[in-house]
This record gives structure tokens, C-alpha cells and sequence, in this order.
């Protein structure tokens, strides 16, 4: 009776890719085995060799820091430079590149943004004229009740009302 209580825990998968999976795994098992146990093996003797440079490299690093410092700080910003150059270069290329395209009648990609662009600006420009067109008497009523004297940057701001106004 005690038998029939044990149960088969055993994991049963119905996928046979997946139990063809596991079969290749307990097929190479010895393999695998051996090999997961050469890289323990390197990964613990590579952190050993690391732990041991750095006990006995420090004093050296830290008496010779004066000098690394400065050398690494040159070396940074000389490199950086170089790659800040390198880039602003390209990018001037590329640009010159466009322009002579665009001059040339080549038709590089977005020329026809540029009219998109003035149209957009001209709209805009156009809106703004006729709101202060429509609403423009209403400042003009509004100066009038404000008796009191305006300071300098509110007449400079009326003068460029008016100037925007009548374009």
C-alpha cells in the first residue's frame, strides 16, 4: 500500500520540441558538465589574478598619479576635440554638399520644405496682422484710459504694435 502512494513527480511536457530539447541536453550532459567546470575554473582564476594586481599594483598607482592625472586629462580633451572636429567637419560637408546640390538644380532631399517654410512664416505674419487689425482699437481705447504715465519698455511695445499694425 505504501508504494502505490508514491506519486511520479516526474515532469511531463507534451511540446516534442521541448522533449526533444531535453533529450539532446541528457545526451550531451557530460559535455556540458565539463565544460561549465573549465569556466569555473577561469572565472576564478581570472578574479584571483585580478584581486592580486590590484594589492600589488596600488602603491604604484597611487605614487605615480601626479603623473597619470595630468597625461590622462591631456589625452581626454585632445581626443575629444579631435572627434568634436571630425564631426563639425562632416557636418560641414554635408551641408555644402546640399547646397551645391540644391544650387546645381540636383533636387537634394528638402528643398521643397523651404517653401513650405516662408509660407508657414508668411501665414503666421498675416493672422497676427489681422488680429491686431481687429482687436488694435481696443488697445488704443485701453491707452487712453490708462492716464497714468506708461513706462519706457510699454511705449516701446505700443511703437512695435503699431509699426506691426500698419504692415
Amino acid at each position: 500500500m505504501e508504494e502505490s502512494s508514491h506519486q511520479n513527480h516526474s515532469i511531463t511536457f507534451s511540446n516534442s520540441t521541448t522533449s526533444a530539447f531535453l533529450r539532446k541536453i541528457k545526451e550531451h550532459a557530460p559535455t556540458l558538465l565539463i565544460s561549465g567546470s573549465i569556466l569555473l575554473l577561469l572565472t576564478g582564476l581570472i578574479v584571483t589574478a585580478t584581486v592580486l594586481c590590484i594589492i600589488f599594483f596600488s602603491p604604484l598607482i597611487l605614487f605615480t598619479s601626479p603623473i597619470w592625472f595630468p597625461i590622462g586629462a591631456f589625452l581626454f580633451v585632445v581626443t575629444a576635440g579631435f572627434m568634436s572636429l571630425c564631426g563639425f567637419g562632416g557636418a560641414v560637408v554635408a551641408g555644402l554638399s546640399w547646397i551645391y546640390r540644391y544650387f546645381r538644380g540636383m533636387h537634394p532631399p528638402g528643398p521643397d520644405q523651404f517653401g513650405n517654410g516662408r509660407s508657414w512664416i508668411y501665414d503666421t505674419a498675416s493672422h497676427v496682422k489681422d488680429h491686431a487689425t481687429q482687436y488694435g482699437g481696443y488697445l488704443q481705447s485701453k491707452e487712453k484710459l490708462d492716464s497714468a504715465p506708461a513706462a519706457p519698455e510699454a511705449r516701446r511695445a505700443q511703437q512695435i504694435w503699431e509699426a506691426v499694425v500698419k504692415a
